[in-house]
């Protein structure tokens, strides 16, 4: 059976990951209401632990998982490595003897368990003494239910967790009511969109994006670009010498990474690098997804026959994150970049020739089944391959992050 997962993360306050939430997609066509909850978690743990390897899909975080209370009861979780997962307990499990038992002893061996969409109840108290994370539905109480709730249960050593943070407003407010950790995108949509003027280095960075994207730059150009960057110069001679490339002898000067990689690929890296240094003030995760979002938009293009230039569709995935790098609305944001008309269009109104392709990811990252495979109609390209570009995509954003 074929299973697709997703992740979204997790932040501290300071805006650095914490851990993901891995996220049951599809299999075999089925969406996640298709399925029982234990059938998607132990579909899920088995995908992620025992086909993928849990590093290729988070690194090296801890990743929450949903438990239903039948999997609890059949002491599943402890067969997983507890410094690897978080023990999500869903909202309709009740606190009956035999589940505050196992809830006990997964502690008790040194598991972090969490409650998941907390609605606070007396008959809970057993398995919130036992509890290290609360989640709380930021959008579904409001801010005196959530004071009441954080007040209640001020006498038990737990952490907070606020979900469904969407925007930047909602994460400040949550932190100054005593969440310690937020899940959801609230980073990758902008912090603000104050008419302010970029600073001055983010344009000399913007001229040097112009530069690195002209028709037909010799070597001898991009050298001299390239140089002239002690950051992009180290980033480079790390990213050819990686396992990516299997190199049986190191690269050590600009020039050979350069010819080594060729036009058209040492002028992605860089790209890539300038984005990056563009949102040096961001949450890391922010460049992370624009370039899993790139790497996943050029492997999808590949698949495709009508696609002469996947090249293009790099610059798609990862420039859709730019109206939150810079903080600026994203019409205004592309009349300043060297992209083309297709991917501007493709931006800025989610339609054109390429908003299929675009459209692909965010709705397999929402979970969108139906929408997502009526894209990759639109485009010809396989459903099958989805999942696998996505975790390649994943791996690469590992490499240059």
């Amino acid at each position: 059976m074929d299973v697709y997962i997703a992740r979204q993360p997790i932040f501290d306050a300071h805006k650095k990951i914490f851990a993901y939430e891995l996220l049951f997609r599809q299999s075999q066509g089925l969406q996640l209401g298709q399925l029982s909850g234990d059938r998607a978690t132990t579909s899920l743990l088995s995908t992620a632990f025992l086909t993928e390897g849990i590093e290729k899909v988070a690194g090296n975080r801890p990743c929450f998982i949903n438990f239903t209370q039948n999997l609890l009861l059949q002491e599943i979780a402890p067969t997983f490595p507890k410094n690897k997962i978080i023990i999500e307990i869903l909202e309709d499990v009740e606190a009956i003897p035999e589940v505050v038992t196992a809830c006990r002893r997964l502690s008790e061996l040194g598991y972090i368990l969490a409650l998941d969409d907390f609605v606070y109840e007396k008959n809970l108290l057993p398995l919130i003494e036992l509890t290290n994370i609360i989640k709380i539905d930021y959008r579904l109480s409001t801010t005196d239910e959530i004071e009441r709730m954080l007040y209640r249960l001020s006498r038990f050593s737990i952490r907070f967790l606020a979900e469904k943070i969407e925007t930047y407003e909602e994460f400040e407010h949550a932190r100054k009511l005593g969440f310690h950790y937020f899940q959801g995108y609230f980073f990758a949509k902008p912090e603000s969109l104050k008419i302010t003027e970029i600073a001055s280095n983010k344009i000399s960075l913007i001229n040097l994006l112009t530069e690195i994207n002209k028709a037909e730059p010799t070597v001898d150009q991009l050298e001299t670009i390239i140089e002239t960057d002690v950051s992009i110069s180290y980033k480079l001679l790390r990213y050819i010498n990686s396992s990516f490339y299997h190199l049986l002898k190191e690269v050590d000067s600009i020039r050979q990474a350069i010819i080594y990689l060729g036009d058209q690929e040492i002028r992605r890296f860089v790209t890539l690098v300038i984005v990056s240094e563009l949102a040096a003030e961001k949450p890391p995760e922010l460049i992370r997804l624009s370039i899993i979002r790139a790497r996943w938009c050029q492997l999808v293009a590949e698949d495709c026959k009508q696609v002469t230039d996947s090249g293009e569709f790099f610059l798609l995935g990862l420039f859709s994150l730019i109206d939150a790098i810079l903080d600026k609305p994203m019409q205004q944001v592309l009349e300043m970049l060297p992209l083309s008309d297709s991917i501007k269009e493709a931006l800025s109104s989610k339609e054109g020739p390429y908003s299929p392709f675009l459209l692909v990811l965010l709705t397999y990252e929402k979970g969108q089944t139906k929408e997502c495979l009526c894209n990759l109609r639109k485009i010809k390209a396989a459903p099958a391959k989805v999942y696998d570009h996505y975790l390649e995509a994943v791996q690469f954003s590992s490499i240059l992050s």
